[in-house]
């Protein structure tokens, strides 16, 4: 049974086809989820530390964030919701159900959450949908977005607006977000590899392993050869297996001890995990300083850094601001309250702070001279 059926506006004009939107064109990969992406994407920030560490970071700078109602009993309401409202079932607060969802965003270049209401239509809880639980398909022009479960069935969902879906960065003519981690795969792949080359050379040179050789004496039988050599195998095997104290071995004759790969160079390893980082560290937008790489940089590039930063999370609040806004409008909707709200979000860090405060007393000075200038002249 559909609850909302579609009704066609009379004031509102009808969206015609668009002429550019050709469907053939347009592969239907770039129109479908697909979980196995999801899944490359999270296995990326389970082997690659900085990757997580990077996505962390973004999540925790992104700052909180305030709803302005235009009353004061919407202004209560909406208070004691944004902090009290169940999300998901084990978390609380509307900034929980953001992080998530951000986090989400980032990962897979999609975010899903869902708004739950009660029979009435009061707001029962959030919740963090996986990003393949819905898929977006086109209606009857290329503008209209209808919202499907992801099966075979693909049954449209029957309440649209009670949930959220947000895009990162889309391709034009497609409904398919980009995660920030694309293009990752084949830089983590070298870097695991790296790793995984440095952990086998050091576990072959870290534990030791010796080559005994013994050159027989001239005239000494093969038999005689036979019997030193296999006493000078139990000697030194004895020798190595007792860990208890230090063991010298003593032989007599021709007898050639050597570290099996003491004489090999170990390949150095800083200046190509150093490109790849730069690579990883480029595509994720975040200053080597906030991940704890220890590379020279001058304190002007340091705030060159933090400004790009800046930017990127400025980006990405107004990605965040029009579903904190839906789910706020539900809400006081439900409650039959005003629900005209206006998202404000706190400064980006206390360095933001620190420079409005000191242009608010450049400002104040330059005015002041400007007033003393007129009254002089």
């Amino acid at each position: 049974m559909r609850l909302f059926s579609k009704r066609k506006d009379p004031q509102k004009p009808e969206v015609q086809t668009c002429a550019t939107a050709d469907r053939g064109i347009i592969p239907p990969l770039h129109n479908s989820d697909h979980p196995a992406e999801y899944r490359l994407y999270r296995e990326l920030r389970e082997k690659v530390p900085v990757i997580d560490a990077a996505i962390m970071k973004l999540i925790r700078l992104l700052g909180e964030f305030k709803i302005v109602c235009e009353n004061e009993q919407s202004q209560n309401a909406m208070d004691d919701f944004v902090s009290r409202v169940p999300v998901g079932g084990v978390s609380t607060g509307l900034y929980t159900f953001i992080c998530s969802y951000f986090d989400q965003l980032l990962t897979c270049g999609k975010a899903v959450g869902e708004i739950a209401v009660y029979e009435d239509g009061g707001v029962a809880a959030l919740y963090n949908a996986p990003a393949d639980a819905i898929v977006l398909r086109e209606g009857e022009n290329p503008v209209d977005i209808k919202m499907v479960h992801s099966g075979i069935s693909e049954k449209e969902i029957e309440r649209p607006e009670l949930i959220c879906v947000t895009l990162l960065n889309p391709l034009p003519g497609t409904m398919k977000g980009t995660s920030i981690l694309s293009g990752l795969p084949f830089v983590s792949e070298l870097l695991m590899k790296i790793f995984h080359c440095v952990g086998q050379n050091f576990e072959r040179a870290g534990n030791v392993r010796f080559a005994v050789t013994y050159n027989p004496p001239a005239g000494a039988g093969a038999v005689n050869a036979r019997q030193r050599v296999k006493e000078i195998a139990e000697q030194w095997s004895s020798a190595m297996r007792d860990k208890s104290r230090v063991c010298d071995f003593v032989s007599v004759g021709d007898v050639n001890i050597r570290a099996i790969g003491a004489d090999s160079q170990i390949l150095d390893c800083d200046i190509p995990i150093r490109h790849v980082l730069e690579q990883i560290v480029a595509k994720l937008s975040i200053p080597p300083f906030l991940l704890g790489l220890s590379w020279s940089s001058t304190e002007r590039m340091s705030s060159q850094q933090a400004d790009i930063l800046t930017s990127e999370l400025e980006y990405y609040r107004l990605l965040l601001t029009p579903v904190i806004e839906k789910i706020a409008r539900v809400y006081l909707s439900a409650e039959r309250l005003d629900p005209r709200v206006t998202v404000k979000w706190s400064n980006i860090s206390l360095q933001d702070e620190t420079e409005l405060a000191a242009a608010r007393l450049d400002n104040a000075r330059a005015e002041q001279l400007e007033r003393s200038m007129e009254v002089n002249g």
